[in-house]
């Protein structure tokens, strides 16, 4: 698959491009035909910047090509993420690229778990002030709305394939104490798996895939965008961000419109999502994330519904 947008945002930050070597030549981890694809997408590009994470087989470049800037993102051999990527380019994105507040899709290979965007000017929200303000929440809060509202589906398999995942991670190498394994078997076995309402979701929707141009919040990364329930959405700006400051969710909600949030559906969301960090970040040997992983855990568990 691969796909050519007619029109675009304006990519150029206003700064000179750092001249390294073309993608043929530079290191990293995109395979031979990874390569031959970029190069033949994107003739003699240079590479300005490696933004790949490094905890996971992603590989992230922004490049340059007759002028313009781009950004490369190759899966490694196990990703799951780039078909999502790019399926949600094709199906969910408009809301926010025709708004220029996320990176519009130029090409994409789904075998080759390879795609290029538009560049999209900005910096990353996290470890900046306007991780602080309450104005970013509330234009992430609108952003995300948008995106929530294109369609609904309802999934009465959704709950029990959860519970399995969670079940897996705990099935799994990592560092959770034996009695609250055990505590938590036993709560997800006894959970209700009633239908659940799905909408497109985001799947990482934090400061970290948010940039801020000229006071404008834009979004990137979508290798987690799937159908989910609205309020999942919420789950690790719970964890962090309104947790070390209630105006941030105060904002978010204002932005947002409604609270989605069922309280028995939210503890379940939370669980889950605690014990998929735990446990994810221990495999990857993130032993802060894991730390909050352990630290959600506790939190989660002591605020079950009566």
């Amino acid at each position: 698959m691969s796909s050519t947008v007619a029109s675009f945002c304006s990519t150029e930050p206003g700064r000179s491009p750092r001249m390294i070597p073309a993608v043929t030549s530079a290191p990293g981890n995109l395979s031979a035909r990874q390569r031959a694809l970029v190069d033949q997408w994107l003739p003699s590009a240079i590479v300005e910047r490696n933004h790949s994470w490094g905890l996971v087989a992603t590989t992230v470049l922004e490049v340059t090509h007759a002028g313009s800037r781009f950004i490369v993102k190759a899966g490694g051999g196990d990703d799951q993420h780039i078909h999502r990527e790019l399926h949600a380019h094709l199906s969910w994105l408009d809301p926010w690229t025709s708004r220029c507040r996320a990176p519009t899709l130029v090409h994409g290979n789904a075998d080759a778990k390879l795609l290029v965007t538009r560049y999209l000017p900005g910096e990353l929200v996290l470890g900046t002030k306007h991780a602080d303000e309450p104005s970013t929440y509330r234009q992430a809060g609108e952003l995300l709305a948008l995106l929530h509202a294109q369609t609904v589906v309802t999934d009465d398999d959704y709950e029990r394939r959860e519970n399995e995942k969670s079940l897996a991670w705990l099935d799994r190498p990592h560092r959770i104490a034996a009695t609250t394994v055990q505590r938590l078997q036993a709560e997800i076995a006894a959970w209700p798996t009633p239908p659940a309402t799905l909408v497109p979701t985001h799947g990482d929707w934090q400061p970290r895939n948010w940039l801020i141009h000229d006071d404008v919040v834009s979004v990137i990364d979508f290798g987690r965008a799937a159908l989910r329930p609205a309020f999942t959405d919420f789950a690790r700006l719970a964890a962090q961000d309104f947790r070390r400051d209630p105006r941030l969710e105060t904002a978010f909600l204002d932005g947002y419109g409604t609270d989605p949030r069922e309280k028995a559906a939210w503890y379940r969301t939370r669980v889950r999502e605690a014990i998929g960090t735990a446990a994810w970040a221990y495999r990857v040997g993130n032993e802060p994330f894991e730390a909050q992983g352990h630290r959600m855990i506790t939190e989660a568990l002591s605020s079950k519904p009566g």
